[in-house]
């Protein structure tokens, strides 16, 4: 069980970035000169807090246990017009799909989606002027220089959206991680009761003449899980990147496309954007229907509109190949 815990795809850190380095006052005084005028440099800037995207990284987990992240104070300016050192900034390395929000506004400030990809969450103050700026025809020897620009600091709340092409989507139980398991080399935990899957599990799945998509395996919906119940919310997001939806439903349930709608009311109830994205409804566990009852079902499902329906068994290994054909066509 333990591996389920260390997906971690929330966090919170306190962030504060660097101070800017006060300018210099300095007057200059040489034997020839005693009176020589202001030198004094100006102040260094402070770091700044970025995110930059690391694809070696899939989780939060390293970031579990830091809880506070500073970047470094710009450095004073100093005497013979000498600039004071910039501050380091304090870089977080995050997965691709991070964003970033201010946890007391909720104001989205960004989000990282590619590997080496940047983004400042905070900047750090500007390096305050030194005297040698303030000198006029009228003021001769300022004895006074700029103080660098404050820190900023707030606590910032991280989310990790898996990014996947395809999202599989199904009441715990529906075959989702023994699908993803047989589609692609990901080695999901797979038994027959609910909530088995505690993490997203990402697959990749290699497709004709060298073509492939990522598939995620995602915590299983239950009624209610837009209002939180369950995983609730904490899984939901992550479906919000996928292109495709892939809603998968054993051949045995009650009544399959109620149970479909169900799936759909909760994503439409959490996120009405989900319903731009393509649809493909899979019925699992055919291998468990003789063939004969099989036959029956296809004719009298009514399938609901525009989305295409496939009868699937992953363990029979039955029409995974057109499975793959539908799902590459929704994706192109």
């Amino acid at each position: 069980m333990a591996s389920s815990e260390n997906f971690i795809d929330y966090v919170k850190i306190f962030c504060r970035s660097g101070k800017g380095g006060a300018g210099s006052a300095h007057l200059a005084r040489t034997a020839q000169d005693p009176k020589a005028g202001p030198d004094g440099g100006d102040g260094g800037k402070g770091g700044n807090v970025i995110l930059r995207g690391n694809s070696n990284l899939w989780t939060l987990l390293h970031l579990r246990y830091t809880k506070h992240i500073f970047a470094e104070d710009g450095g004073n300016g100093q005497a013979n017009q000498r600039f004071g050192k910039n501050g380091e900034d304090a870089v977080i390395e995050v997965p691709p799909g991070t964003l970033a929000r201010d946890a007391e506004t909720n104001e989205v400030i960004g989000e990282v989606l590619n590997d080496g990809e940047d983004l400042v969450v905070m900047l750090g103050g500007r390096g305050g002027q030194g005297n040698v700026h303030f000198k006029t025809a009228t003021r001769q020897t300022p004895r006074f220089a700029q103080p660098g620009e404050d820190a900023t600091e707030a606590w910032i709340v991280l989310e990790l959206k898996v990014l996947a092409d395809v999202g599989l989507v199904g009441f715990p139980n529906a075959g989702k991680s023994t699908l993803i398991s047989i589609l692609s080399n990901a080695k999901p935990k797979i038994a027959d009761y609910p909530f088995t899957t505690l993490k997203p599990n990402l697959g990749m799945v290699s497709y004709r003449d060298y073509k492939s998509f990522v598939v995620a395996d995602i915590p299983g919906i239950i009624e209610g899980a837009s209002e939180g119940k369950g995983l609730g919310t904490r899984f939901l997001r992550h479906i919000e990147r996928n292109a495709v939806l892939l809603f998968l439903v054993p051949c045995t349930s009650e009544d399959m496309i109620h149970e479909y709608l169900i799936l759909l009311n909760e994503l439409n109830a959490y996120n009405p954007e989900l319903m731009d994205k393509k649809r493909i409804l899979a019925i699992t566990k055919c291998d468990l229907l003789p063939e004969d009852e099989l036959e029956q079902l296809q004719k009298t499902l009514c399938p609901p509109a525009h989305v295409p329906v496939i009868f699937i068994s992953s363990l029979a290994r039955k029409n995974l190949m057109p499975l793959k054909d539908a799902i590459w066509e929704a994706l192109n």
